[in-house]
């Protein structure tokens, strides 16, 4: 048989229960959002990284690209590859290479109309099998 209550524990119970919930339910909060926290720091910390990484590259990409730009022979090259300069008697012939006609020709999309597009593509699709499914029932009906 169960033990009959008292009336100053059942009073316990029913202040003590809330207070306990509570604290539990801001504990679990408090631990999730320390968690998503410390998660969202470890990425971060993980992308300034990898940024880190490729500044070095570009850094050491400069240094040498320094010592290049000393000398007057690299200068004049230099110049007459990226600007277009010609010595007395030549001609420039512009050539598009490989990589600038992939950059002309390709396509590029924004993703959120690739996202829209989708979504209207479903919608569509959802429509078309309620129509069909509303025809069928007509039929059956008939």
């Amino acid at each position: 048989m169960a033990k009959k209550m008292s009336k100053q524990a059942k009073r316990r119970l029913t202040i003590l229960t809330p207070v306990l919930l509570l604290a539990l339910a801001y504990l679990l909060f408090t631990i999730g959002t320390n968690v998503v926290e410390i998660y969202n720091n470890q990425k971060e910390l993980k992308e300034e990284k990898s940024k880190l990484k490729s500044l070095k590259g570009q850094n050491e990409e400069l240094k040498t690209e320094i010592n290049k730009l000393q000398d007057k022979d690299y200068i004049a090259r230099y110049a007459r590859e990226n600007y277009l300069y010609t010595k007395d008697g030549e001609y420039v012939i512009k050539v598009d290479t490989k990589e600038e006609k992939k950059k002309k020709q390709k396509f590029t999309m924004d993703d959120k109309y690739v996202i829209y597009g989708g979504y209207s593509l479903g919608a569509l699709i959802i429509l078309i099998l309620i129509i069909k499914h509303h025809k069928k029932k007509k039929r059956k009906k008939a």
